[in-house]
């Protein structure tokens, strides 16, 4: 359990995917190019290969922790984290909006 304080750290809002690719030697990384509402496109590379081809992504507006600190994942720095949803049947299921929706949007 985390304390409701700790949970409004989180930083949640929408995303449009304007380009996706997937990581060279890796069967589930995929690197998104977002549209986050700021000035500067983010670069998101996440674990969803296995469910998903790069290119069906492009477009879709997806939900992403803004504020997670940068990592790198096979030498490319991931600016946050987009959410999925995941089963052992079903694998990681993307989170979309289900209308159009101004990038960069907060998750309230």
């Amino acid at each position: 359990m985390i304390s409701f304080d700790d949970f409004k750290k989180i930083e949640l809002r929408t995303a449009k995917v304007l380009d996706a690719q997937r990581v060279e030697g890796s069967d589930k990384l995929i690197r998104l190019e977002l549209d986050d509402g700021s000035e500067a496109d983010r670069q998101i590379v996440a674990g969803i290969g296995t469910k998903y081809e790069a290119d069906e992504l492009v477009g879709k507006t997806i939900i992403i922790v803004a504020n997670l600190e940068p990592r790198k994942l096979m030498g490319i720095e991931s600016q946050g984290m987009l959410l999925a949803a995941s089963n052992e049947e079903e694998g990681p299921v993307l989170l979309t909006t289900m209308e159009d929706i101004e990038s960069g949007s907060e998750i309230r």
